[in-house]
């Protein structure tokens, strides 16, 4: 989060000028701010805002996206060869032209942009620093393979468009560097526009850069929300908006690893009721090896799991995903704890009849939750309790340090952005542990 820039040098009066001009409309109850707001620029209601209110209406025109660019022509004609993984490369290539273009008709709205040499996201930290900071919290995992697709999408399709357009592209526009980041600003900033109901079979629809709307910071607790219509694009109210609060938008239900990872922030804690703790599906394969005495009792945790793994309950690469009040993937958890801990013979009736029926064992029919998990059998109990033991094991501070950082205020008061977004993640996560350690031990 960049500091608020020097004097009178605000890009704010030209972009509201440009706002005005292009026909984006802005209500005059809101302002575009560095004031109040909880990070960079935001939007601060001026006046009392209903429920249903609008708050600004960005008409399609306005929208940057690869259809709407400058080079939309080029990137139509080359489309084949711009296919990639993410989807994200059309765009990304619009906004490369767009940011250099001295002449583009968003030069006005790039220049409320943060400095791009100074975005927080963890891509942009050191290696030691994510690791020290956020190990245990499946960020450096999540980070590391954004940035080998990036170096992969980069060198494989976006070089060799550049090197054979240098018409368009300056020679300063061929820097991984440049489009890192700009693949954050796309993480961060941009929006997707939600499929129709019969279209749900379709590719999502690409991501695109939506003027005004990328200006509201985030909250669990959201005031505003984005609504599309075939010619504009309105945020409206969802409650109501007393004079001087800032206005939220929602970025979808995002624990704060993910905040942290796609943003560069985390919501302090309490405030991120959507925050989650993850148990590595593999991590609780080997709490239940842990439990077993002998080679017998190991081979057949593991054919167990294989048979959990052919049912597509597990994987290598999964994660039980625990909530703040409830497991959020409930229906895996279950049948992995069920199989890992069913009397043998009944595992081998399972096994010959491949998979179970939909029988009316009360057992199977209790949801994960907070209130019902201390009523689960021993057995189960044990198996999750390990396994959160396992996962704590895995940060490289126990919840007590944390807690003790966030209390004394001289200490945290000279933490750094990344230190404190940091210490909100783990914190979140070892809470939500701790809590299944208690709910598993009565």
């Amino acid at each position: 989060v960049e500091g608020a820039s020097g004097g009178g040098d605000s890009p704010v009066p030209a972009f509201l000028n440009w706002c005005r001009t292009v026909g984006l409309e802005l209500s005059p109850k809101v302002s575009v701010s560095r004031e109040g707001t909880v990070s960079g620029y935001g939007m601060v209601a001026l006046e009392d805002v209903q429920r249903g209110e609008l708050l600004f209406v960005v008409p399609r025109a306005v929208l940057l996206s690869q259809k709407t660019s400058t080079i939309r022509g080029l990137l139509e004609k080359e489309h084949g060869a711009l296919q990639s993984q993410s989807g994200w490369v059309p765009l990304l290539l619009a906004l490369l032209y767009e940011y250099l273009a001295e002449d583009s008709p968003w030069r006005c709205y790039f220049s409320l942009w943060p400095d791009l040499g100074n975005l927080q996201h963890p891509m942009f930290w050191s290696e030691g620093e994510r690791k020290q900071l956020l190990q245990g919290t499946g960020v450096p995992e999540a980070v590391g393979k954004d940035l080998a697709n990036i170096s992969h999408e980069y060198s494989t399709i976006v070089l060799p468009f550049l090197e054979a357009h240098p018409d368009i592209f300056p020679l300063h526009a061929r820097s991984l560097e440049l489009y890192r980041q700009l693949v954050a600003m796309v993480m961060a900033y941009s929006f997707q526009e939600p499929l129709e109901e019969e279209e749900d079979e379709k590719e999502p629809n690409p991501p695109m850069m939506v003027p005004a709307a990328d200006i509201l910071n985030h909250v669990a607790n959201h005031n505003a929300n984005l609504e599309y219509s075939p010619e504009y694009l309105r945020m409206v109210a969802t409650q109501p908006i007393p004079k001087g609060q800032e206005i939220f938008n929602t970025y979808g239900q995002m624990a704060n690893w993910q905040l942290v990872h796609m943003y560069g922030f985390a919501e302090p804690y309490p405030g991120n009721t959507d925050d989650t703790a993850d148990i590595q599906m593999t991590t609780v394969r080997a709490a239940a090896l842990q439990g077993a005495t002998t080679e017998a009792e190991r081979r057949l945790v593991c054919e167990r799991w294989d048979f959990l793994c052919q049912l597509e309950m597990v994987g290598e690469e999964g994660a039980f995903v625990i909530g703040r009040e409830e497991v959020l993937t409930e229906e895996e958890l279950s049948a992995t704890l069920k199989v890992l801990c069913m009397p043998a013979e009944e595992f081998r009736e399972l096994k010959e009849q491949d998979g179970w029926e939909e029988d009316d064992d009360e057992e199977d029919s209790l949801t994960l939750t907070n209130k019902t998990i201390p009523k689960l059998k021993a057995s189960w109990k044990t198996l999750l309790r390990n396994s959160a033991l396992l996962t704590l094991q895995a940060y490289a501070t126990d919840l007590k340090s944390d807690q003790e950082l966030l209390r004394n205020k001289e200490t945290r008061a000279k933490l750094s952005w990344r230190e404190e977004q940091a210490l909100q993640v783990r914190y979140g996560q070892k809470r939500i542990l701790h809590q299944l350690l208690e709910l598993t031990s009565s």
